[in-house]
């Protein structure tokens, strides 16, 4: 389909026509990261009357899903810190994992031992309870 047209009648798909006037009117580049999301803040640094705080956006590379931020971009979007990765060296902690996609509802999501989605054979109960009946 055509991207203009996915721009027009949809959200979900990358940038919307208002997102993508507002972000020329208004906004200036910070950086991408690299699944190519690019980060946006308004011009000059200027704050949101409103908000007190300057406005920051992410425009993304497909369709917007907010578990393809990474953590350091994740945390410059919400003003938790104020350097965006792209204006430090920034690193990984070394307790910090690679990203991942959110695998919900997909054959990769994470499924618990005693899921009854889980591929292993589910553990017997250990009758470490009563089972409620009703009238007692």
């Amino acid at each position: 389909m055509n991207q203009t047209l996915l721009q027009i009648f949809t959200w979900w798909n990358g940038q919307t026509m208002g997102t993508r006037f507002h972000t020329w009117r208004f906004g200036e580049k910070v950086g991408e990261d690299q699944f190519g999301n690019v980060y946006y803040r308004t011009k000059g640094g200027a704050k949101d009357k409103a908000l007190g705080l300057q406005r920051r956006w992410v425009v993304y590379n497909g369709p917007i899903e907010a578990s393809t931020i990474p953590s350091g971009w994740n945390g410059w979007l919400h003003h938790t810190v104020d350097v965006a990765p792209s204006e430090e060296k920034y690193a990984a902690r070394d307790w910090e994992q690679p990203h991942q996609p959110n695998h919900t509802g997909t054959a990769l999501a994470y499924r618990p031992s005693g899921s009854t989605l889980a591929e292993n054979e589910r553990p017997p109960a250990t009758g470490d309870y009563e089972a409620w009946t009703p009238g007692r």
